[in-house]
């Protein structure tokens, strides 16, 4: 079995059952960590219908799905926040289907989405709980930075320069 990893609508059936699926383990990890319960059913499907993912459609954004055996296993998305840089966000991965390499494919696939949309440095935030994730950025050549929003849940932030030796910025 192999992955492969391609641009999808936010949309799609695909997109949304790896959104609820991130948002939901997400969402239970915090409120088991700081409130001893998983995440209330209503305020679920709230939160899910709230971030529809819009922001990740092309001309400033790009949402890639990887499908493992072709079975969609996970996804990760770029925006663009201003004409240089770019967002890493929703980066999943199935529980079944990690463990696989999935998740360092779908970063440099989305490394290269920003590129494609003219990012020259890519950020990202996460939460301390996510240690797993904190990791695979740290192995992936990101680096610990200021805070770069203000998000609630953000505890760490990252960020990696897309710009290396020999790449030339994209004109847009």
């Amino acid at each position: 079995m192999t992955w492969t990893i391609a641009p999808e609508p936010y949309d799609s059936p695909a997109a949304a059952a790896l959104w609820r699926a991130y948002y939901t383990e997400v969402s239970d990890r915090w409120y088991l960590l700081h409130e001893g319960h998983r995440t209330e059913p209503d305020e679920l499907e709230r939160a899910i219908a709230a971030r529809t993912g819009a922001e990740l459609a092309p001309p400033a954004g790009q949402l890639l799905i990887a499908r493992y055996g072709g079975e969609p296993a996970g996804s990760a998305g770029v925006r663009l926040l201003d004409a240089d840089t770019a967002e890493l966000t929703r980066v999943f991965v199935s529980e079944g289907m990690r463990g696989r390499g999935g998740a360092a494919l779908l970063v440099a696939a989305a490394e290269e989405a920003a590129r494609a949309l003219g990012a020259g440095r890519l950020v990202l935030d996460t939460r301390s709980d996510l240690v797993e994730a904190r990791a695979l950025y740290a192995r992936l050549g990101y680096t610990e930075t200021a805070p770069h929003n203000d998000d609630r849940y953000a505890e760490h932030w990252f960020r990696k320069d897309l710009l290396g030796a020999g790449t030339v910025k994209r004109a847009r």
